[in-house]
């Protein structure tokens, strides 16, 4: 009986720990979603869907047939949009909401703050690209919604870590900014000259060109994205090692 007893005790404690855990993960959640997506994350929000929206109005009423690789192409900018806000402008929130110094008193901030927020920020975007997917899985045409996210989601991460890593270097939302079009409009500009290669940020996974056989394809196209992600990695590692020299960032 005692044992019993002691057992629905520690269950009890166990579940009133775990909710209490939930909750406090809920409200970190809010928290920093006010702080990554406030301010002018609408007007991003409201550009990309008008680009979606405005593609999606012409091949509607367009006589010209819409492929799946149409349909990459057209969510991949609309996710650039949504995704640079938060990278770039992170810092900048953080300094104009005060709490920049605040979240430096916090040990090992890097990765309790920032890894939490990339996070969110991938997650919250990943779900709207699946939406936007979903959507033209019925408008448009038919397509594998998860597979074409997951493809997306391999090169918005690169350029969402590409605007957390310059945003440790410029300090400001607009400087950084000013850098990711310059980036983005390089690789665009590279785009058209690279073609087909395992170094194309843009490269099309849905676009199996009729000169190279599937299995060659399939074969860069692993390398495309180990190398998309190798990249990704190393500008995580590097932005949060340039999160340590405070005076940096405090004036």
């Amino acid at each position: 009986m005692l044992i019993l007893e002691s057992f629905g005790i520690h269950t009890a404690v166990y579940q009133i720990l775990e909710n209490h855990f939930m909750k406090n993960i809920v409200l970190i959640i809010k928290y920093n979603l006010k702080i990554i997506f406030g301010n002018r994350f609408v007007y991003f929000l409201g550009a990309s869907l008008i680009f979606y929206l405005l593609f999606t109005g012409i091949a509607l009423f367009s006589d010209n047939m819409i492929s799946v690789e149409d349909v990459y192409f057209q969510l991949i900018f609309p996710g650039i949009l949504l995704i640079f806000f938060p990278t770039a402008f992170g810092i900048q929130n953080d300094e104009d909401a005060r709490i920049l110094e605040i979240l430096f008193g916090i040990p090992n901030y890097r990765y309790k703050v920032w890894l939490v927020r990339l996070s969110i920020i991938f997650v919250m975007v990943f779900v709207v690209v699946t939406v936007l997917a979903f959507i033209n899985n019925y408008l448009l045409v038919e397509l594998p919604v998860l597979e074409m996210s997951a493809q997306l989601m391999v090169v918005l991460i690169l350029f969402g870590t590409l605007g957390f890593l310059f945003s440790t270097m410029v300090k400001n939302g607009n400087g950084t900014a000013v850098v990711m079009v310059i980036v983005g409009l390089g690789l665009w500009f590279l785009h058209g000259f690279m073609g087909v290669s395992k170094w194309n940020v843009f490269l099309n996974p849905f676009l199996t060109p009729s000169n190279i056989s599937e299995t060659l394809f399939q074969t860069m196209l692993f390398q495309n994205r180990l190398i998309i992600v190798s990249v990704s990695v190393v500008a995580v590692l590097w932005g949060l090692m340039n999160l340590q020299r405070r005076e940096g960032f405090i004036r």
